[in-house]
Protein backbone atom coordinates (compact mmCIF):
# COMPACT_ATOMS: atom_id res chain seq x y z
CA UNK A 1 0.00 0.00 0.00
CA UNK A 2 2.88 2.34 0.64
CA UNK A 3 3.98 1.89 -2.95
CA UNK A 4 0.48 2.76 -4.17
CA UNK A 5 0.42 5.86 -1.96
CA UNK A 6 3.81 7.06 -3.24
CA UNK A 7 2.87 6.44 -6.85
CA UNK A 8 -0.38 8.36 -6.51
CA UNK A 9 1.40 11.28 -4.88
CA UNK A 10 4.20 11.33 -7.47
CA UNK A 11 1.76 11.08 -10.37
CA UNK A 12 -0.31 14.00 -9.03
CA UNK A 13 2.77 16.19 -8.59
CA UNK A 14 4.02 15.43 -12.12
CA UNK A 15 0.60 16.16 -13.59
CA UNK A 16 0.41 19.44 -11.67
CA UNK A 17 3.86 20.58 -12.88
CA UNK A 18 3.08 19.67 -16.50
CA UNK A 19 -0.31 21.39 -16.32
CA UNK A 20 1.18 24.59 -14.89
CA UNK A 21 3.93 24.68 -17.51
CA UNK A 22 1.58 24.03 -20.40
CA UNK A 23 -0.94 26.58 -19.15
CA UNK A 24 1.71 29.28 -18.73
CA UNK A 25 3.13 28.66 -22.21
CA UNK A 26 -0.30 28.65 -23.86
CA UNK A 27 -1.32 31.80 -22.02
CA UNK A 28 1.84 33.65 -23.02
CA UNK A 29 1.66 32.55 -26.67
CA UNK A 30 -2.03 33.27 -27.17
CA UNK A 31 -2.44 36.53 -25.25
CA UNK A 32 -1.65 38.87 -28.13
CA UNK A 33 -3.85 36.99 -30.58
CA UNK A 34 -6.71 36.87 -28.10
CA UNK A 35 -6.45 40.62 -27.49
CA UNK A 36 -6.56 41.36 -31.22
CA UNK A 37 -9.54 39.08 -31.78
CA UNK A 38 -11.42 40.55 -28.83
CA UNK A 39 -10.78 44.09 -30.03
CA UNK A 40 -12.13 43.19 -33.45
CA UNK A 41 -15.18 41.51 -31.92
CA UNK A 42 -15.70 44.51 -29.63
CA UNK A 43 -15.69 46.97 -32.56
CA UNK A 44 -18.09 44.81 -34.55
CA UNK A 45 -20.36 44.44 -31.54
CA UNK A 46 -20.30 48.22 -30.90
CA UNK A 47 -21.24 48.88 -34.53
CA UNK A 48 -24.19 46.45 -34.35
CA UNK A 49 -25.48 47.99 -31.12
CA UNK A 50 -25.17 51.52 -32.53
CA UNK A 51 -26.91 50.51 -35.78
CA UNK A 52 -29.82 48.91 -33.91
CA UNK A 53 -30.34 52.01 -31.77
CA UNK A 54 -30.06 54.27 -34.81
CA UNK A 55 -32.84 52.24 -36.45
CA UNK A 56 -34.99 52.65 -33.35
CA UNK A 57 -34.38 56.42 -33.26
CA UNK A 58 -35.17 56.75 -36.98
CA UNK A 59 -38.57 55.10 -36.53
CA UNK A 60 -39.70 56.61 -33.20
CA UNK A 61 -40.21 60.27 -32.20
CA UNK A 62 -38.78 59.67 -28.70
CA UNK A 63 -36.91 57.12 -26.55
CA UNK A 64 -39.82 56.17 -24.27
CA UNK A 65 -39.94 52.49 -25.31
CA UNK A 66 -36.25 51.80 -25.92
CA UNK A 67 -35.61 49.96 -22.59
CA UNK A 68 -36.59 46.53 -23.95
CA UNK A 69 -34.35 47.03 -27.00
CA UNK A 70 -31.42 48.02 -24.77
CA UNK A 71 -31.84 44.92 -22.59
CA UNK A 72 -32.08 42.67 -25.63
CA UNK A 73 -28.92 44.16 -27.18
CA UNK A 74 -27.04 43.80 -23.90
CA UNK A 75 -28.03 40.14 -23.54
CA UNK A 76 -27.29 39.33 -27.17
CA UNK A 77 -23.79 40.86 -27.15
CA UNK A 78 -22.95 40.20 -23.47
CA UNK A 79 -22.23 43.90 -22.97
CA UNK A 80 -23.54 46.72 -20.87
CA UNK A 81 -25.59 49.20 -22.92
CA UNK A 82 -26.74 52.57 -21.60
CA UNK A 83 -28.38 55.62 -23.21
CA UNK A 84 -28.45 59.12 -21.74
CA UNK A 85 -29.65 62.51 -22.89
CA UNK A 86 -27.14 65.19 -23.83
CA UNK A 87 -27.64 66.60 -20.34
CA UNK A 88 -26.66 63.23 -18.75
CA UNK A 89 -30.09 61.96 -17.73
CA UNK A 90 -30.28 58.16 -18.07
CA UNK A 91 -32.80 57.07 -20.70
CA UNK A 92 -32.24 53.31 -20.45
CA UNK A 93 -29.52 51.13 -18.90
CA UNK A 94 -29.07 47.34 -18.97
CA UNK A 95 -27.14 47.46 -15.69
CA UNK A 96 -28.64 47.70 -12.24
CA UNK A 97 -29.72 51.08 -10.92
CA UNK A 98 -27.02 53.33 -9.38
CA UNK A 99 -24.31 51.52 -11.39
CA UNK A 100 -21.74 54.14 -12.53
CA UNK A 101 -21.63 54.75 -16.27
CA UNK A 102 -18.48 53.86 -18.26
CA UNK A 103 -15.82 56.55 -18.28
CA UNK A 104 -16.36 57.67 -21.86
CA UNK A 105 -19.11 57.96 -24.46
CA UNK A 106 -18.94 55.27 -27.14
CA UNK A 107 -21.05 57.14 -29.73
CA UNK A 108 -23.75 59.76 -30.27
CA UNK A 109 -26.97 58.15 -31.49
CA UNK A 110 -28.56 60.72 -33.81
CA UNK A 111 -30.30 59.54 -36.99
CA UNK A 112 -29.96 63.03 -38.49
CA UNK A 113 -26.19 63.19 -37.84
CA UNK A 114 -24.85 59.64 -38.05
CA UNK A 115 -21.51 59.00 -36.31
CA UNK A 116 -19.23 57.90 -39.17
CA UNK A 117 -16.83 56.29 -36.66
CA UNK A 118 -19.21 53.37 -36.15
CA UNK A 119 -21.00 53.72 -39.53
CA UNK A 120 -18.17 54.16 -42.03
CA UNK A 121 -20.48 53.71 -45.05
CA UNK A 122 -22.93 56.45 -44.03
CA UNK A 123 -24.42 58.75 -46.68
CA UNK A 124 -22.75 62.09 -47.35
CA UNK A 125 -25.64 63.95 -45.73
CA UNK A 126 -25.17 61.70 -42.60
CA UNK A 127 -28.94 61.11 -42.42
CA UNK A 128 -29.92 57.54 -41.56
CA UNK A 129 -31.87 56.13 -44.56
CA UNK A 130 -34.41 54.58 -42.17
CA UNK A 131 -35.53 58.08 -41.12
CA UNK A 132 -38.34 58.71 -43.65
CA UNK A 133 -40.73 60.88 -41.62
CA UNK A 134 -43.72 62.09 -43.66
CA UNK A 135 -42.58 60.07 -46.69
CA UNK A 136 -43.74 56.81 -45.02
CA UNK A 137 -46.47 55.38 -47.28
CA UNK A 138 -49.74 54.09 -45.84
CA UNK A 139 -50.56 50.41 -46.27
CA UNK A 140 -53.04 51.05 -49.08
CA UNK A 141 -50.48 52.87 -51.23
CA UNK A 142 -47.87 50.20 -50.54
CA UNK A 143 -50.17 47.46 -51.77
CA UNK A 144 -51.10 49.42 -54.90
CA UNK A 145 -47.47 50.23 -55.77
CA UNK A 146 -46.33 46.67 -55.09
CA UNK A 147 -48.97 45.32 -57.45
CA UNK A 148 -48.01 47.84 -60.17
CA UNK A 149 -44.30 47.08 -59.75
CA UNK A 150 -44.98 43.35 -60.03
CA UNK A 151 -46.85 43.90 -63.29
CA UNK A 152 -44.00 46.04 -64.60
CA UNK A 153 -41.40 43.44 -63.60
CA UNK A 154 -43.39 40.68 -65.30
CA UNK A 155 -43.53 42.74 -68.45
CA UNK A 156 -39.77 43.30 -68.38
CA UNK A 157 -39.07 39.61 -67.89
CA UNK A 158 -41.03 38.83 -71.00
CA UNK A 159 -38.50 40.93 -72.94
CA UNK A 160 -35.66 38.78 -71.60
CA UNK A 161 -34.32 41.27 -69.05
CA UNK A 162 -33.10 40.36 -65.55
CA UNK A 163 -35.33 42.06 -63.00
CA UNK A 164 -34.95 42.60 -59.24
CA UNK A 165 -37.51 44.29 -56.98
CA UNK A 166 -36.62 46.02 -53.71
CA UNK A 167 -38.62 47.90 -51.09
CA UNK A 168 -37.28 51.13 -49.62
CA UNK A 169 -37.68 52.30 -46.03
CA UNK A 170 -40.71 54.38 -47.06
CA UNK A 171 -42.49 51.27 -48.35
CA UNK A 172 -42.13 52.17 -52.05
CA UNK A 173 -41.17 49.33 -54.42
CA UNK A 174 -38.29 49.81 -56.90
CA UNK A 175 -37.61 47.70 -59.97
CA UNK A 176 -33.99 47.25 -61.07
CA UNK A 177 -33.07 45.88 -64.49
CA UNK A 178 -29.82 45.12 -66.27
CA UNK A 179 -29.21 47.80 -68.86
CA UNK A 180 -26.76 47.93 -71.70
CA UNK A 181 -23.37 46.49 -70.92
CA UNK A 182 -24.74 44.80 -67.83
CA UNK A 183 -25.07 48.05 -65.85
CA UNK A 184 -28.16 48.10 -63.53
CA UNK A 185 -30.77 50.65 -64.52
CA UNK A 186 -33.33 51.55 -61.87
CA UNK A 187 -36.93 52.52 -62.55
CA UNK A 188 -37.29 55.37 -60.07
CA UNK A 189 -40.34 57.47 -59.16
CA UNK A 190 -41.07 60.45 -61.36
CA UNK A 191 -39.65 63.75 -60.08
CA UNK A 192 -42.02 66.14 -58.39
CA UNK A 193 -41.84 69.33 -60.39
CA UNK A 194 -44.26 71.89 -61.78
CA UNK A 195 -43.93 70.27 -65.21
CA UNK A 196 -46.04 67.15 -65.86
CA UNK A 197 -44.37 63.76 -65.44
CA UNK A 198 -42.84 62.49 -68.68
CA UNK A 199 -44.66 59.59 -70.23
CA UNK A 200 -42.74 56.32 -70.40
CA UNK A 201 -42.58 55.00 -73.90
CA UNK A 202 -41.91 51.44 -74.89
CA UNK A 203 -43.54 48.07 -74.42
CA UNK A 204 -43.63 48.29 -70.57
CA UNK A 205 -45.22 51.27 -68.81
CA UNK A 206 -43.87 52.24 -65.37
CA UNK A 207 -45.88 55.45 -65.00
CA UNK A 208 -48.35 53.99 -62.49
CA UNK A 209 -45.82 53.04 -59.82
CA UNK A 210 -43.19 55.75 -60.52
CA UNK A 211 -45.58 58.68 -60.02
CA UNK A 212 -45.46 60.16 -56.49
CA UNK A 213 -48.45 59.33 -54.32
CA UNK A 214 -50.58 61.90 -52.51
CA UNK A 215 -48.54 61.31 -49.31
CA UNK A 216 -45.24 61.80 -51.15
CA UNK A 217 -46.50 64.89 -52.98
CA UNK A 218 -47.49 66.48 -49.67
CA UNK A 219 -44.10 65.60 -48.13
CA UNK A 220 -42.24 66.94 -51.20
CA UNK A 221 -44.27 70.14 -51.12
CA UNK A 222 -43.30 70.68 -47.48
CA UNK A 223 -39.65 69.85 -48.22
CA UNK A 224 -39.50 72.21 -51.21
CA UNK A 225 -41.04 74.99 -49.12
CA UNK A 226 -38.26 74.57 -46.54
CA UNK A 227 -35.60 74.46 -49.27
CA UNK A 228 -37.06 77.59 -50.87
CA UNK A 229 -36.83 79.48 -47.58
CA UNK A 230 -33.20 78.39 -47.19
CA UNK A 231 -32.29 79.44 -50.76
CA UNK A 232 -34.02 82.79 -50.50
CA UNK A 233 -31.49 85.49 -51.09
CA UNK A 234 -28.84 83.14 -52.52
CA UNK A 235 -29.70 83.88 -56.15
CA UNK A 236 -30.75 80.35 -56.93
CA UNK A 237 -34.14 80.29 -58.62
CA UNK A 238 -36.35 77.83 -60.45
CA UNK A 239 -36.05 74.25 -59.31
CA UNK A 240 -37.37 71.59 -56.93
CA UNK A 241 -36.33 68.49 -54.94
CA UNK A 242 -37.46 65.07 -56.25
CA UNK A 243 -38.17 61.81 -54.45
CA UNK A 244 -34.47 60.92 -54.70
CA UNK A 245 -33.74 64.18 -52.77
CA UNK A 246 -31.73 65.67 -55.64
CA UNK A 247 -32.19 69.23 -56.93
CA UNK A 248 -33.87 69.50 -60.36
CA UNK A 249 -33.50 73.01 -61.87
CA UNK A 250 -36.12 74.44 -64.25
CA UNK A 251 -33.38 75.56 -66.62
CA UNK A 252 -29.66 75.21 -66.92
CA UNK A 253 -27.82 77.11 -64.25
CA UNK A 254 -25.23 79.66 -65.33
CA UNK A 255 -21.65 78.81 -64.73
CA UNK A 256 -20.46 79.44 -61.22
CA UNK A 257 -23.91 79.08 -59.59
CA UNK A 258 -23.33 77.82 -56.02
CA UNK A 259 -24.15 74.02 -56.04
CA UNK A 260 -22.79 73.78 -52.50
CA UNK A 261 -25.43 76.15 -51.19
CA UNK A 262 -28.17 74.07 -52.83
CA UNK A 263 -26.88 70.82 -51.29
CA UNK A 264 -26.55 72.45 -47.87
CA UNK A 265 -30.10 73.79 -48.06
CA UNK A 266 -31.49 70.38 -49.15
CA UNK A 267 -29.73 68.64 -46.21
CA UNK A 268 -30.81 71.35 -43.76
CA UNK A 269 -34.41 71.22 -45.00
CA UNK A 270 -34.52 67.43 -44.76
CA UNK A 271 -33.26 67.51 -41.15
CA UNK A 272 -35.76 70.22 -40.28
CA UNK A 273 -38.56 68.18 -41.85
CA UNK A 274 -37.54 64.86 -40.16
CA UNK A 275 -36.82 66.32 -36.73
CA UNK A 276 -40.36 65.81 -35.32
CA UNK A 277 -40.38 62.19 -36.49
CA UNK A 278 -37.09 60.95 -34.98
CA UNK A 279 -35.83 60.58 -31.43
CA UNK A 280 -33.52 63.34 -30.15
CA UNK A 281 -29.77 62.77 -30.05
CA UNK A 282 -28.55 60.56 -27.18
CA UNK A 283 -25.21 59.47 -25.78
CA UNK A 284 -24.42 55.74 -26.08
CA UNK A 285 -22.32 54.04 -23.41
CA UNK A 286 -21.06 50.50 -24.06
CA UNK A 287 -19.28 48.61 -21.30
CA UNK A 288 -16.68 46.33 -22.90
CA UNK A 289 -14.66 43.51 -21.26
CA UNK A 290 -11.48 44.56 -19.52
CA UNK A 291 -8.73 45.16 -22.04
CA UNK A 292 -5.26 43.73 -21.60
CA UNK A 293 -2.61 46.23 -20.60
CA UNK A 294 0.03 44.60 -22.75
CA UNK A 295 2.43 44.33 -19.81
CA UNK A 296 4.16 41.05 -19.06
CA UNK A 297 3.30 39.24 -15.86
CA UNK A 298 6.33 39.34 -13.57
CA UNK A 299 8.24 36.05 -13.30
CA UNK A 300 8.01 35.93 -9.45
CA UNK A 301 4.22 36.12 -9.71
CA UNK A 302 4.19 33.21 -12.15
CA UNK A 303 6.52 31.20 -9.90
CA UNK A 304 4.43 31.98 -6.81
CA UNK A 305 1.21 30.98 -8.52
CA UNK A 306 2.80 27.77 -9.79
CA UNK A 307 4.12 26.93 -6.30
CA UNK A 308 0.69 27.57 -4.78
CA UNK A 309 -1.00 25.30 -7.33
CA UNK A 310 1.64 22.62 -6.72
CA UNK A 311 1.14 22.76 -2.92
CA UNK A 312 -2.63 22.57 -3.27
CA UNK A 313 -2.34 19.66 -5.71
CA UNK A 314 0.00 17.71 -3.44
CA UNK A 315 -2.23 18.38 -0.41
CA UNK A 316 -5.37 17.24 -2.17
CA UNK A 317 -3.52 14.22 -3.55
CA UNK A 318 -2.35 13.22 -0.06
CA UNK A 319 -5.92 13.38 1.28
CA UNK A 320 -7.32 11.48 -1.69
CA UNK A 321 -4.58 8.85 -1.52
CA UNK A 322 -5.17 8.26 2.19
CA UNK A 323 -8.92 7.88 1.65
CA UNK A 324 -8.20 5.48 -1.20
CA UNK A 325 -5.57 3.40 0.55
CA UNK A 326 -7.59 2.97 3.78
CA UNK A 327 -10.42 0.91 2.22
CA UNK A 328 -7.89 -1.04 0.13
CA UNK A 329 -6.06 -2.00 3.34
CA UNK A 330 -9.36 -3.10 4.87
CA UNK A 331 -10.13 -5.19 1.79
CA UNK A 332 -6.70 -6.82 1.95
CA UNK A 333 -7.15 -7.70 5.63
CA UNK A 334 -10.62 -9.17 5.00
CA UNK A 335 -9.31 -11.19 2.05
CA UNK A 336 -6.60 -12.72 4.21
CA UNK A 337 -9.19 -13.65 6.84
CA UNK A 338 -11.26 -15.34 4.16
CA UNK A 339 -8.15 -17.19 2.93
CA UNK A 340 -7.71 -18.55 6.47
CA UNK A 341 -11.26 -19.93 6.43
CA UNK A 342 -13.25 -17.10 8.01
CA UNK A 343 -16.17 -16.77 5.60
CA UNK A 344 -17.82 -14.18 7.86
CA UNK A 345 -15.19 -11.54 6.96
CA UNK A 346 -16.80 -8.20 5.95
CA UNK A 347 -15.52 -4.71 5.04
CA UNK A 348 -17.00 -1.51 6.47
CA UNK A 349 -16.55 1.37 3.98
CA UNK A 350 -18.11 4.80 4.54
CA UNK A 351 -17.02 6.32 1.20
CA UNK A 352 -18.91 6.24 -2.09
CA UNK A 353 -17.85 5.51 -5.62
CA UNK A 354 -15.77 2.69 -7.09
CA UNK A 355 -14.12 1.69 -3.78
CA UNK A 356 -17.53 1.46 -2.11
CA UNK A 357 -18.81 -0.67 -5.00
CA UNK A 358 -15.76 -2.92 -4.69
CA UNK A 359 -16.33 -3.31 -0.93
CA UNK A 360 -20.02 -4.05 -1.51
CA UNK A 361 -19.14 -6.68 -4.12
CA UNK A 362 -16.62 -8.22 -1.71
CA UNK A 363 -19.20 -8.34 1.09
CA UNK A 364 -21.73 -9.95 -1.23
CA UNK A 365 -19.15 -12.51 -2.32
CA UNK A 366 -18.26 -13.23 1.31
CA UNK A 367 -21.92 -13.66 2.25
CA UNK A 368 -22.45 -15.95 -0.75
CA UNK A 369 -19.45 -18.08 0.20
CA UNK A 370 -20.72 -18.27 3.76
CA UNK A 371 -24.12 -19.45 2.54
CA UNK A 372 -22.51 -21.97 0.20
CA UNK A 373 -20.36 -23.30 3.05
CA UNK A 374 -23.43 -23.67 5.26
CA UNK A 375 -25.29 -25.39 2.45
CA UNK A 376 -22.34 -27.68 1.84
CA UNK A 377 -22.19 -28.70 5.50
CA UNK A 378 -25.96 -29.16 5.62
CA UNK A 379 -25.89 -31.26 2.45
CA UNK A 380 -23.08 -33.47 3.74
CA UNK A 381 -25.09 -33.99 6.93
CA UNK A 382 -28.29 -34.71 4.99
CA UNK A 383 -26.60 -37.09 2.54
CA UNK A 384 -24.92 -38.99 5.37
CA UNK A 385 -28.25 -39.21 7.18
CA UNK A 386 -30.07 -40.48 4.10
CA UNK A 387 -27.40 -43.08 3.35
CA UNK A 388 -26.92 -44.20 6.96
CA UNK A 389 -30.35 -45.80 7.39
CA UNK A 390 -30.31 -48.18 4.39
CA UNK A 391 -26.62 -48.98 4.94
CA UNK A 392 -27.27 -49.75 8.61
CA UNK A 393 -30.16 -52.03 7.64
CA UNK A 394 -28.05 -53.86 5.06
CA UNK A 395 -25.13 -54.24 7.47
CA UNK A 396 -27.33 -55.45 10.35
CA UNK A 397 -29.12 -58.09 8.32
CA UNK A 398 -25.93 -59.25 6.58
CA UNK A 399 -24.11 -59.61 9.92
CA UNK A 400 -27.11 -61.44 11.36
CA UNK A 401 -27.09 -63.82 8.40
CA UNK A 402 -23.32 -64.27 8.75
CA UNK A 403 -23.67 -65.13 12.46
CA UNK A 404 -26.50 -67.54 11.71
CA UNK A 405 -29.02 -65.49 13.63
CA UNK A 406 -31.11 -64.73 10.54
CA UNK A 407 -31.79 -66.89 7.53
CA UNK A 408 -31.55 -65.49 4.02
CA UNK A 409 -35.02 -66.47 3.01
CA UNK A 410 -36.80 -64.85 0.00
CA UNK A 411 -38.55 -62.31 2.23
CA UNK A 412 -35.28 -61.09 3.75
CA UNK A 413 -33.59 -60.99 0.35
CA UNK A 414 -36.50 -58.90 -1.03
CA UNK A 415 -36.14 -56.47 1.92
CA UNK A 416 -32.40 -56.17 1.31
CA UNK A 417 -32.99 -55.56 -2.42
CA UNK A 418 -35.49 -52.81 -1.51
CA UNK A 419 -32.81 -51.11 0.64
CA UNK A 420 -30.31 -51.38 -2.23
CA UNK A 421 -32.84 -49.86 -4.63
CA UNK A 422 -33.35 -47.01 -2.17
CA UNK A 423 -29.60 -46.40 -2.08
CA UNK A 424 -29.52 -46.46 -5.89
CA UNK A 425 -32.41 -43.97 -6.02
CA UNK A 426 -30.65 -41.57 -3.65
CA UNK A 427 -27.38 -41.81 -5.63
CA UNK A 428 -29.22 -41.24 -8.94
CA UNK A 429 -30.97 -38.17 -7.49
CA UNK A 430 -27.66 -36.78 -6.22
CA UNK A 431 -26.11 -37.31 -9.64
CA UNK A 432 -28.96 -35.44 -11.34
CA UNK A 433 -28.55 -32.54 -8.92
CA UNK A 434 -24.79 -32.48 -9.47
CA UNK A 435 -25.28 -32.37 -13.25
CA UNK A 436 -27.81 -29.55 -12.89
CA UNK A 437 -25.46 -27.55 -10.65
CA UNK A 438 -22.61 -28.01 -13.12
CA UNK A 439 -24.81 -27.03 -16.07
CA UNK A 440 -24.20 -30.40 -17.73
CA UNK A 441 -27.73 -31.76 -17.52
CA UNK A 442 -28.33 -32.85 -21.10
CA UNK A 443 -31.71 -32.20 -22.66
CA UNK A 444 -32.73 -33.89 -25.91
CA UNK A 445 -35.43 -31.48 -27.06
CA UNK A 446 -38.24 -32.57 -29.36
CA UNK A 447 -41.93 -31.77 -29.84
CA UNK A 448 -43.92 -33.27 -26.99
CA UNK A 449 -47.57 -34.38 -27.05
CA UNK A 450 -48.60 -33.53 -23.52
CA UNK A 451 -51.69 -35.72 -23.55
CA UNK A 452 -49.63 -38.85 -24.25
CA UNK A 453 -46.93 -37.81 -21.77
CA UNK A 454 -49.38 -37.27 -18.91
CA UNK A 455 -51.12 -40.57 -19.72
CA UNK A 456 -47.75 -42.37 -19.53
CA UNK A 457 -47.01 -40.85 -16.12
CA UNK A 458 -50.51 -41.69 -14.85
CA UNK A 459 -50.20 -45.29 -16.10
CA UNK A 460 -46.84 -45.69 -14.35
CA UNK A 461 -48.32 -44.61 -10.99
CA UNK A 462 -51.87 -45.96 -11.35
CA UNK A 463 -51.21 -49.21 -9.54
CA UNK A 464 -49.84 -47.37 -6.48
CA UNK A 465 -52.77 -44.94 -6.62
CA UNK A 466 -55.33 -47.75 -6.72
CA UNK A 467 -53.56 -49.57 -3.91
CA UNK A 468 -53.79 -46.37 -1.80
CA UNK A 469 -57.43 -45.86 -2.72
CA UNK A 470 -56.77 -42.73 -4.82
CA UNK A 471 -58.22 -41.55 -8.15
CA UNK A 472 -55.60 -40.51 -10.75
CA UNK A 473 -56.86 -38.57 -13.81
CA UNK A 474 -55.45 -36.42 -16.62
CA UNK A 475 -56.88 -33.29 -18.27
CA UNK A 476 -55.46 -31.46 -21.32
CA UNK A 477 -57.09 -28.20 -22.43
CA UNK A 478 -56.76 -27.50 -26.14
CA UNK A 479 -53.61 -28.60 -27.94
CA UNK A 480 -50.69 -26.93 -26.14
CA UNK A 481 -47.50 -26.98 -28.19
CA UNK A 482 -44.31 -27.74 -26.30
CA UNK A 483 -40.73 -28.51 -27.22
CA UNK A 484 -38.96 -30.28 -24.35
CA UNK A 485 -36.94 -33.33 -23.30
CA UNK A 486 -39.71 -35.95 -22.84
CA UNK A 487 -37.65 -38.22 -20.55
CA UNK A 488 -36.74 -35.37 -18.18
CA UNK A 489 -40.27 -33.94 -18.30
CA UNK A 490 -41.73 -37.37 -17.37
CA UNK A 491 -39.22 -37.53 -14.54
CA UNK A 492 -40.31 -34.10 -13.19
CA UNK A 493 -44.05 -34.83 -13.46
CA UNK A 494 -43.47 -38.29 -11.98
CA UNK A 495 -41.72 -36.81 -8.95
CA UNK A 496 -44.68 -34.49 -8.39
CA UNK A 497 -47.15 -37.38 -8.66
CA UNK A 498 -45.06 -39.51 -6.27
CA UNK A 499 -45.04 -36.62 -3.80
CA UNK A 500 -48.84 -36.28 -4.05
CA UNK A 501 -49.32 -40.05 -3.55
CA UNK A 502 -47.44 -39.87 -0.23
CA UNK A 503 -49.47 -36.95 1.11
CA UNK A 504 -53.01 -37.72 -0.12
CA UNK A 505 -55.21 -39.88 2.11
CA UNK A 506 -57.44 -42.69 0.82
CA UNK A 507 -60.42 -41.49 -1.16
CA UNK A 508 -58.53 -38.48 -2.45
CA UNK A 509 -58.00 -37.35 -6.02
CA UNK A 510 -54.85 -36.48 -8.02
CA UNK A 511 -55.26 -34.61 -11.31
CA UNK A 512 -52.58 -34.11 -13.99
CA UNK A 513 -53.47 -31.21 -16.32
CA UNK A 514 -51.88 -29.11 -19.07
CA UNK A 515 -52.91 -25.92 -20.89
CA UNK A 516 -51.52 -23.12 -23.04
CA UNK A 517 -50.85 -19.73 -21.37
CA UNK A 518 -49.54 -17.25 -23.94
CA UNK A 519 -45.98 -18.21 -24.91
CA UNK A 520 -45.83 -20.74 -22.06
CA UNK A 521 -47.33 -24.12 -21.25
CA UNK A 522 -48.57 -24.87 -17.73
CA UNK A 523 -48.29 -28.46 -16.45
CA UNK A 524 -50.08 -28.86 -13.09
CA UNK A 525 -50.37 -31.68 -10.55
CA UNK A 526 -53.24 -31.06 -8.10
CA UNK A 527 -54.07 -33.27 -5.14
CA UNK A 528 -56.62 -33.17 -2.32
CA UNK A 529 -54.05 -34.13 0.30
CA UNK A 530 -53.03 -32.68 3.65
CA UNK A 531 -51.55 -29.57 2.06
CA UNK A 532 -48.56 -27.43 3.03
CA UNK A 533 -48.47 -24.71 5.69
CA UNK A 534 -47.81 -21.15 4.53
CA UNK A 535 -44.52 -21.04 6.51
CA UNK A 536 -43.28 -24.24 4.83
CA UNK A 537 -44.38 -23.36 1.28
CA UNK A 538 -41.22 -21.33 0.34
CA UNK A 539 -38.99 -24.32 1.26
CA UNK A 540 -40.69 -27.18 -0.52
CA UNK A 541 -38.16 -27.15 -3.39
CA UNK A 542 -35.10 -27.01 -1.09
CA UNK A 543 -32.86 -30.07 -1.00
CA UNK A 544 -33.44 -32.56 1.81
CA UNK A 545 -36.26 -30.41 3.19
CA UNK A 546 -39.26 -32.18 4.75
CA UNK A 547 -42.26 -30.83 6.56
CA UNK A 548 -41.91 -33.83 8.91
CA UNK A 549 -38.64 -33.07 10.75
CA UNK A 550 -38.45 -36.66 12.02
CA UNK A 551 -37.63 -37.83 8.49
CA UNK A 552 -40.00 -40.75 8.75
CA UNK A 553 -39.97 -42.54 5.42
CA UNK A 554 -43.65 -43.27 5.79
CA UNK A 555 -44.32 -39.53 5.43
CA UNK A 556 -41.56 -38.48 3.03
CA UNK A 557 -38.98 -39.57 0.50
CA UNK A 558 -35.32 -38.65 0.22
CA UNK A 559 -36.04 -34.92 0.18
CA UNK A 560 -34.53 -34.53 -3.30
CA UNK A 561 -37.50 -35.16 -5.59
CA UNK A 562 -38.92 -31.62 -5.57
CA UNK A 563 -35.43 -30.09 -5.79
CA UNK A 564 -34.89 -32.15 -8.96
CA UNK A 565 -38.25 -30.91 -10.30
CA UNK A 566 -37.17 -27.29 -9.86
CA UNK A 567 -33.77 -27.90 -11.54
CA UNK A 568 -35.39 -29.69 -14.49
CA UNK A 569 -37.87 -26.84 -14.95
CA UNK A 570 -35.08 -24.24 -14.87
CA UNK A 571 -33.02 -26.35 -17.31
CA UNK A 572 -35.94 -25.96 -19.77
CA UNK A 573 -35.97 -22.19 -19.16
CA UNK A 574 -39.07 -22.39 -16.97
CA UNK A 575 -40.05 -22.29 -13.30
CA UNK A 576 -41.63 -24.53 -10.67
CA UNK A 577 -44.05 -23.23 -8.07
CA UNK A 578 -46.55 -24.46 -5.52
CA UNK A 579 -49.75 -23.13 -3.94
CA UNK A 580 -51.65 -24.87 -1.17
CA UNK A 581 -54.73 -24.60 1.00
CA UNK A 582 -54.01 -26.93 3.96
CA UNK A 583 -56.58 -29.73 4.19
CA UNK A 584 -58.16 -28.76 0.84
CA UNK A 585 -55.77 -28.98 -2.11
CA UNK A 586 -52.18 -28.45 -3.24
CA UNK A 587 -51.15 -27.56 -6.79
CA UNK A 588 -47.61 -27.85 -8.17
CA UNK A 589 -47.12 -25.95 -11.43
CA UNK A 590 -44.42 -26.27 -14.09
CA UNK A 591 -44.37 -23.14 -16.26
CA UNK A 592 -42.38 -23.98 -19.40
CA UNK A 593 -41.76 -21.87 -22.53
CA UNK A 594 -43.25 -23.28 -25.69
CA UNK A 595 -39.92 -22.83 -27.47
CA UNK A 596 -37.10 -23.00 -24.84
Amino acid sequence: MRSLFVRLLTSSAVVAVCSISATAWLAASSTSGAIEREQGQTLASDAQINNALLGYAARHPDWSGVAATVRDLAARHSRRVALTTEQGTVIADSAAADTPLPSRVSAVVDPLTVDVTLVPGAAKDRIDPRAVGPFLLPERDRARLTKAAAAYATCLRRTGQTVQTTVSATGRTFVTTTGEGGVPAEAKPAEASPAPAPEVTGPCDATIFTTPTRTEKAALKQLNTLVGRCLKGTGVEGGSVGLDFTWVPERSRPAGEPDQAISACVVSARKQQLDPYVAPAAYLYIGSPAEATGQRIPLPSIAGAALLVLILTVGVSVMAARRLVGPVNALTHATRRMRDGDTSARVQVRTTGEISELATAFNEMSAHLERMEQQRKAMVSDVSHELRTPLSNLRGWMEAAQDGVAELDPALIASLVEEILLLQHIVDDLQDLALADAGKLRLHLEPVHLGDLLDQVATAHRSRAEAAGLTLTTEVTGAPGLTAAPVRLRQAVGNLVANSLRHTPAGGRITLSARQDGDHVLVEVTDTGSGIDADDLPHVFDRFWRADKSRNRLTGGSGLGLAIVRDLAEAHGGTASAVSVPGVRTTFTLRLPSRP
